[in-house]
């Protein structure tokens, strides 16, 4: 017989094996928890000089930013502190403070004083708590909510020394809380290499900057000399970019308002604005979007009227509001100057391409800047320092340009010193032949004037001043010979919509068309034509009558109805209204009178409809 056990007879040793088995679980969890906080204790030995506290730093987001050092100290003994992800301490824009966590040990004891940077200039507050394992707390502050002054050493990164007795472990916690973006990249260093890194530091800004000013008084003299509206946006714009970068650095700060901390904090929008207003209104400029590309220049004055409220609303509305929107918008504003540029290109200004070669560089830097504060690309050399190394790439090719001018000129000189050493034996009839063949083209130069003073420059048809001596001249033989004339105002229908439908370019190509088809129909009928204005052409026809006059004027409407304006997209239609009147040779009216009496007639013509001949004729003068 099978004895089967109760289930309950086993149930107390599964409890008791799961039991174990948890405890076992915690066990090793706990041994590699104190085995990942021992191996992440910083230790400085006698070959350190400086090290990048990110490999050995811990975090926790407190995101409502009332977590003190004792809530901060339990929630790291709980483990709840994180390791910083890929030793990467930008955060982007976030709300609320960070707590950071380090635990050092000092083998060297000859430097017992350390000097903790944080290299980002524009964190609103840092508090740093230190405290050996055995001892007491010791708190510092800094940052740029506090004077200059208060920092440890008159640098513009915030700094503070550090106390680290030797072969004892400190913890250090440090609390950022900031409106900017939350970048905290933490280093240590002894005093020797922080000395020679601030020596470092400061040469290579004073060479940037040096570079800046010198390219800022190269383009004032340019601006002074040429009077071009866009070197003064460009200067405007160095400008405000090197007040960008003074902020950005923390020399702002440190040199011109080290104790206002609003500034110091709504310099960063402001600067922005400022600089993207001069970038924009320069590449207006140099691009010529005004008559290139219509809609691209009017979404460059909208930018630019973004930016300008954008910067007065900056002075009011809080910091972290403000500075996002601003790094925001400087994608956006380095994007459409591209499109721009591209646009531009595409449609033939061949000048588009060194604006595209000197900016892509430098807008490529700011780019990457603009990108650390939102978390988008990691802090390393080449994102951190990308505008200075665009911009100075820029300042380079700016140079090259200037030193290839300057050698032609160079070259020009030594060969016209040349050529005249060679022509000095043959200097006085040389001259002679230059006097003679001056003359003939100051005569020949004179005749193209004259004759040019008489045309319109857009449709190379007579202009309006030369009508009227050539009208009055015709007047005269009429009522000499006692043939009639016939006056004809012409004007072209609707044409204010072509220039606002396709453009001024498309609009002076209809004119230039218009005035080649008018010139074939009334040319063989011997015609005085001019272009009166705008769209309006007059024409005198010699020993025409009324009728005959008319019917002229009906095949001119006719071929111009007929054969639309070819463009480069499509053909557009093209009419006209005709008003003809005619002056008899007994008449003695003036030519005011008869552009009158013509007008009136074209006037007619416009108000029955337009696309028609109307006359007015002798009997009605």
């Amino acid at each position: 017989m099978n004895t089967i056990p109760a289930p309950t007879s086993r149930r107390p040793r599964n409890v008791v094996s799961r039991a174990w088995l948890l405890a076992l679980l915690c066990l090793l969890a706990a041994c590699w928890t104190q085995a990942a906080l021992a191996q992440s204790v910083l230790d400085l030995d006698r070959s350190t000089r400086e090290v990048a506290l990110a490999p050995f730093t811990a975090y926790h987001h407190d995101l409502d930013g009332t977590l003190d050092l004792a809530g901060a100290q339990r929630l790291h003994a709980q483990g709840r502190f994180k390791p910083v992800p890929d030793n990467n301490s930008s955060f982007g824009f976030q709300r609320g403070a960070f707590w950071f966590h380090i635990a050092a040990i000092n083998r060297n004891a000859e430097v017992p004083h350390w000097l903790l940077v944080q290299g980002f200039a524009l964190s609103d507050r840092l508090d740093v708590y230190t405290r050996p394992r055995d001892g007491a707390v010791a708190h510092q502050a800094g940052g740029d909510s506090l004077p200059f002054s208060s920092r440890t050493i008159r640098y513009r990164h915030p700094n503070f020394q550090i106390d680290l007795p030797p072969d004892r472990i400190v913890d250090i916690y440090v609390r950022v809380s900031s409106e900017s973006s939350m970048q905290v990249p933490l280093t240590l260093y002894t005093p020797n290499a922080f000395t020679e890194l601030a020596r470092d530091a400061q040469f290579g800004i004073g060479l940037y900057y040096g570079i800046l000013v010198a390219l800022f008084f190269y383009n004032l003299v340019l601006w002074l000399s040429l009077r071009d509206s866009s070197y003064f946006w460009y200067l405007l714009h160095i400008c405000a970019f090197g007040l960008v970068l003074l902020t950005l650095n923390g020399l702002g700060f440190e040199y011109l308002w080290p104790n206002s901390p609003w500034l110091a904090d709504h310099s960063v929008p402001l600067s922005i604005c400022l600089a993207q207003v001069g970038m924009q209104q320069f590449a207006r400029n140099f691009l010529g979007l005004a008559q290139r590309w219509r809609f691209g220049d009017r979404v460059g004055l909208g930018m630019i009227g973004f930016f300008v409220l954008l910067g007065l609303a900056a002075t009011q509305i809080p910091y972290r509001i403000a500075t996002p929107i601003a790094s925001a918008a400087v994608f956006v504003s380095i994007a459409w100057i591209a499109v721009e540029t591209i646009v531009v290109l595409r449609r033939g200004y061949k000048p588009a391409r060194l604006f595209l070669l000197a900016w892509s560089a430098f807008l490529l830097g700011t780019g990457m800047f603009a990108a650390i504060a939102f978390d988008l690309l990691p802090k390393m050399f080449i994102t951190e320092y990308g505008v200075q190394i665009g911009s100075a790439l820029e300042m380079l090719l700016l140079s090259v340009a200037l030193g290839y001018r300057y050698a032609s000129l160079r070259n020009e000189n030594e060969r016209v010193v040349r050529e005249a050493k060679e022509q000095l034996e043959h200097k006085v009839e040389q001259r002679t032949m230059e006097l003679r063949s001056t003359l003939e083209q100051l005569e020949d130069a004179h005749t193209r004037l004259r004759e040019t003073s008489q045309r319109d420059g857009l449709t190379g048809l007579h202009n309006r001043s030369h009508f009227r001596e050539a009208f009055e001249a015709l007047l005269h033989r009429s009522r000499r010979q006692r043939r009639p004339l016939v006056l004809m105002m012409i004007d072209l229908d609707h044409f204010k919509q072509i220039n606002d439908h396709h453009g001024h370019l498309v609009g002076d190509e209809c004119l230039r068309w218009a005035a080649g088809l008018i010139a074939q129909v009334l040319i063989p009928q011997h015609a005085l034509l001019a272009r009166f204005g705008g769209e309006e052409f007059v024409a005198v026809l010699p020993d025409q009558d009324l009728d005959s006059g008319a019917r002229v004027a009906e095949d001119l409407r006719l071929r111009l109805r007929s054969q639309p304006c070819p463009s480069r997209s499509h053909d557009i239609p093209v009419t006209a209204s005709i008003g003809v009147h005619e002056i008899t040779p007994d008449s003695d009216m003036g030519v005011e009178a008869a552009l009158q009496f013509a007008d009136q007639a074209l006037y007619l013509a416009k108000a029955e409809g337009r696309d028609c001949v109307r006359v007015w004729g002798a009997a009605a003068a």
